[in-house]
């Protein structure tokens, strides 16, 4: 079952991204009305979000936009950040709407933030395990299954839980995105829904995750539970 539900999950995952990518790439085509590029956006946000302690950089790759709250950087693509599009505009909104939240202390953005550390250390332990019984590490199974599968039970609420609370992290940082650049006139209407649509796609990600994440922490669930009736 546990391999049923990667494979499920494995192929929503590949087809929501590849809408993604689609999406993006079909709005990236489409030049923004104000003709600001991505950094411009993502300067004009800060600054009118009274923020001047966020440095905005440009890094390789496609899709690689992220907030570090960390060092307080707004990361944009080669193509977000020199990019004059509709899609451009939209990312480069949305990573500083992580921005925001983390200037505002955004409690879900900070418990995220928190959980970073546990849920890297919890991955760890699940590929440590995962690869043991896959190579025949018998050594595991001296420690009992049962207290085995607790363990991966609590290493996968973390990770679950981490994939949990990034939802409301990531939607929030699109809903100020989005209201953002249409109450300041960066997007038309026109413009807006295709800003939005590409958000929603890119919030798709997250949402698949998290729902294959709830699976995997019920099917250890259910093993340990069937395991202790036994």
């Amino acid at each position: 079952m546990l391999i049923l539900i990667f494979i499920v999950f494995g192929l929503l995952s590949w087809g929501v991204s590849s809408r993604l990518k689609n999406k993006f790439k079909k709005y990236s085509q489409v030049g923004l009305q104000t003709r600001l590029s991505g950094r411009e956006i993502a300067e004009l946000m800060l600054v009118d979000h009274g923020i001047q302690d966020v440095k905005i950089t440009c890094q390789p790759g496609k899709l690689t936009d992220h907030y570090n709250p960390s060092n307080k950087t707004v990361n944009l693509s080669e193509d977000v950040y020199n990019g004059r599009s509709v899609a451009s505009a939209a990312v480069a909104a949305h990573e500083c709407g992580h921005a925001v939240q983390h200037a505002r202390a955004y409690s879900f953005l900070e418990f995220r933030s928190a959980m970073v550390p546990v849920q890297s250390i919890s991955a760890r332990v699940m590929n440590f395990i995962m690869l043991a019984m896959i190579f025949g590490g018998g050594f595991l199974y001296g420690l009992g299954i049962q207290n085995i599968i607790l363990v991966i039970i609590a290493a996968q609420f973390v990770i679950t839980l981490f994939s949990v609370v990034t939802l409301p992290v990531e939607f929030d940082a699109s809903k100020r995105a989005l209201a953002w650049i249409t109450n300041r006139g960066m997007v038309n209407g026109q413009e807006h829904e295709m800003a939005k649509d590409a958000l929603k796609w890119a919030a798709m990600t997250y949402v698949v995750a998290a729902l294959g994440s709830i699976m995997t922490l019920l099917y250890w669930l259910m093993v340990f539970m069937g395991g202790s009736r036994d």
